[in-house]
């Protein structure tokens, strides 16, 4: 008789992945999804039995065609359920920054990604949502101070 694994019975969260990468005078590149309203940090869903780094390389791979090696975990956000979606925890590792001829190299998939931009803090506040803009300026503030946080709903926890 086999004895079934505990764990296998806790709870589950939802996981997202994403990548902070740069440009040479410090805007992020944010990407537009073509399924929704608002644009994104180039990342995505963690799949099952995937490391959160392992799904950043794929993505990113899959998204812009760029081979990446993801450095440092900046942000770990955990986003609290609402009626349309489950709770979930939510990464940013630190991308570095691209090289024009990297950026020159970006191909998108059409049916996936409209287009992808540089911007500034002000600019991705315009373009994200409001979640997300807070995580993103969380972890361009990291990169900067060099440290990771933690933060819930996009906000710092002290």
């Amino acid at each position: 008789m086999t004895n079934p694994d505990f764990t296998a019975t806790l709870p589950r969260k939802r996981m997202g992945a994403g990548i902070l990468l740069c440009d040479d005078r410090g805007r992020v590149l944010l990407v537009e999804p073509t399924y929704k309203d608002y644009w994104e940090v180039p990342g995505g869903t963690v799949e099952a039995d995937e490391s959160p780094r392992a799904a950043v390389v794929r993505e990113i791979d899959e998204e812009l065609g760029l081979p990446v090696c993801p450095g440092r975990l900046l942000v770990t956000d955990w986003v609290p359920p609402r009626p349309d979606r489950t709770e979930g925890l939510m990464l940013i590792f630190d991308g570095g920054v691209l090289t024009p001829e990297q950026a020159a190299a970006i191909r998108l998939p059409p049916a996936e990604l409209r287009g992808w931009a540089w911007c500034t803090e002000r600019e991705a506040g315009e373009r994200l949502s409001a979640l997300l803009a807070r995580r993103v300026v969380a972890a361009v503030r990291a990169r900067a101070e060099n440290t990771a946080v933690y933060l819930e709903d996009g906000c710092p926890v002290s």
